[in-house]
């Protein structure tokens, strides 16, 4: 058994970041544990995969945000079981650590839905090295179709939430754009782009206004789109839907839904929705002392009791709440129910294109206005001064120029 800490936290992503630094702050004593050197920004990982952005744009090292913080310390380890009620994390090495509090933080995994094929076959979008992965297939399948001359060379992308609508305007965009200047116009006529979701319409839980409009912009980039049917297989070279129809592709992409990783279904705590936890008002793992929810581990709800969906802001500002009621936890101070203040959604649909539903009044704004809105959140949150001058220097390279900024050297299969 190592050093006893007063907080573990476990998972380097917002929840776990902004929970450490805030507790770190209050001169807590925290382990925090990642399996990465790193925090990886998710809503850009997209952007990663179509070579908009580089890996450095989206990835700081946790040591570096924490450098100045020395209540933190950072262990890059994989977590691979927890007591909840020893209060103990063990890491894949076989070393247990022990704090008075443990913050679970641990991400999630794709959820496939028991789709056969899926698991094997599709590409899924939640981590940078996902991204990284799915960008170098994109790069080699572009050289294999540019080398053979002949044949289609298309895209699926299983999910019309904003994952799956941002990456299809994207990888749409490097069709109309890249692809015509660094291979040839004729490669990218043989090149299309499907989005399949088993729900009517794209941007399920914006307004038929904000759905109406990526669907027109979509159309107008060229992607095909396959609503109300699910996916009934996924295969090396291409996808079977439910009524039939059968979508020849070299690539799936799915972002077709989480659920909370091996960790929390090993971990003895009662599971809810998607293998979450449904955790209490103030972030509590229930039935158990000592032991906090955040983020993509968690289904969260408002003050209103309303659940919350899984986005950054959510699980950012969840971090920092818990943080709070875990000070108060120490210094026998109360808790106090997490209210979240509503920032609203937005999805990006191409270059210049965007939606926007601006706070809990869902104020509607949509194309370049949105987009700039979209620009400023994004650079807001993303975790460091050099990841948000890169990501910008970035934008406004691509967008002017129509150049892919992230470069992959792909080997002939």
């Amino acid at each position: 058994m190592d050093d006893i800490y007063q907080v573990i936290v476990v998972g380097g992503g917002f929840a776990g970041m902004a929970a450490a630094r805030e507790l770190g702050r209050k001169r807590i004593s925290v382990l925090l544990v990642d399996a990465n050197n790193y925090h990886q920004f998710q809503p850009l990982l997209y952007q990663v995969a179509a070579s908009q952005i580089g890996v450095s744009a989206v990835a700081r090292p946790l040591r570096s945000v924490f450098r100045r913080i020395r209540d933190v310390r950072v262990l890059t380890a994989e977590a691979t079981s927890i007591d909840a009620a020893a209060h103990t994390v063990t890491t894949a090495d076989g070393t247990r650590y022990q704090g008075r509090i443990l913050v679970i933080a641990a991400g999630a995994v794709p959820n496939f839905f028991n789709t056969p094929g899926a698991q094997e076959h599709a590409y899924p979008l939640y981590s940078l090295d996902d991204a990284v992965r799915l960008s170098t297939a994109l790069t080699r399948t572009l050289e294999t179709a540019e080398r053979e001359g002949s044949g289609a060379t298309d895209v699926v992308i299983v999910g019309g939430g904003p994952t799956g609508v941002e990456t299809a305007g994207a990888l749409a965009e490097n069709i109309k754009y890249i692809v015509p200047k660094y291979f040839s116009p004729a490669l990218a006529d043989r090149c299309r782009v499907h989005l399949v979701d088993m729900v009517p319409n794209v941007l399920n839980a914006f307004s038929p206004k904000s759905q109406a409009y990526a669907r027109a912009r979509l159309g107008k980039l060229g992607v095909q789109l396959h609503m109300g049917q699910s996916v009934g297989e996924v295969r090396p070279d291409g996808v079977a839907l439910s009524d039939g129809t059968d979508i020849p592709a070299r690539i799936t992409v799915w972002a077709g839904g989480l659920q909370a990783g091996k960790i929390i279904a090993e971990s003895g705590l009662a599971q809810g929705k998607g293998g979450r936890i449904d955790v209490t008002p103030e972030l509590r793992a229930p039935g158990v002392e000592g032991i906090y929810v955040l983020g993509d581990s968690a289904n969260i709800t408002d003050d209103t009791g309303a659940k919350l969906p899984q986005l950054g802001s959510v699980a950012q500002q969840s971090g920092k709440w818990a943080a709070r009621n875990i000070h108060a936890d120490l210094t026998g101070g109360t808790r106090q129910p997490f209210r979240y203040s509503d920032k609203g959604y937005m999805a990006m649909v191409g270059r210049g294109a965007a939606v926007a539903e601006l706070g809990r009044k869902r104020i509607q704004v949509q194309g370049p206005p949105a987009f700039a809105s979209w620009l400023v959140v994004h650079l807001a949150l993303l975790p460091g001064v050099r990841q948000r001058i890169r990501a910008l220097s970035s934008w406004a390279a691509g967008y002017l120029t129509h150049s892919p900024t992230q470069v992959f050297v792909a080997k002939p299969d």
